[in-house]
């Protein structure tokens, strides 16, 4: 890793290209990198398909291994940037791992877990607020998820 971008832009095209390759490997195509000191300290992509496991989400899969490259499973000033609005399940570790701040790019109306289906990313009963931004090159990260699908269709 090491890449170094200060632009919310620049990192969202990064995790563009690990959506592709999630897609490459006949998965959904999300892409997820953590970023702490402006600097990409971990990376991940959907793979639950080749890991047969639920839980392997492009978001998951950052966390685990920044969890490791940072020696600390609390994330404590990093900022996570992921090409889709993050599911229940990801808001929950998103919450666990102490990330500061999320960047997604794409809405999800129906499983979205923090503005659209639920809205986690205000809930009070949560113990650690996550500042957000959503929409980020939206219409880039939203046509690869529905040129993928158009595909599946």
């Amino acid at each position: 890793m090491g890449i170094i971008q200060t632009s919310d832009e620049a990192w969202m095209r990064y995790a563009i290209r690990l959506a592709q390759r999630a897609e490459q490997q006949g998965e959904v195509p999300v892409g997820a990198i953590v970023v702490k000191d402006d600097r990409c300290v971990a990376e991940g992509w959907n793979s639950s398909i080749a890991q047969h496991d639920a839980t392997a989400h492009a978001e998951i899969m950052a966390l685990r291994k920044a969890g490791l490259a940072l020696a600390n499973y609390r994330l404590v000033d990093a900022t996570l940037f992921v090409t889709l609005e993050p599911c229940v399940m990801c808001m929950g570790a998103l919450s666990h791992a102490r990330i500061k701040r999320l960047v997604f790019g794409a809405f999800d109306p129906k499983r979205g877990a923090v503005c659209n289906a639920l809205s986690l990313g205000d809930a009070s009963f949560l113990n650690h607020r996550i500042s957000w931004t959503g929409g980020v090159l939206e219409t880039d990260c939203s046509e690869l998820l529905r040129g993928f699908f158009r595909v599946r269709r």
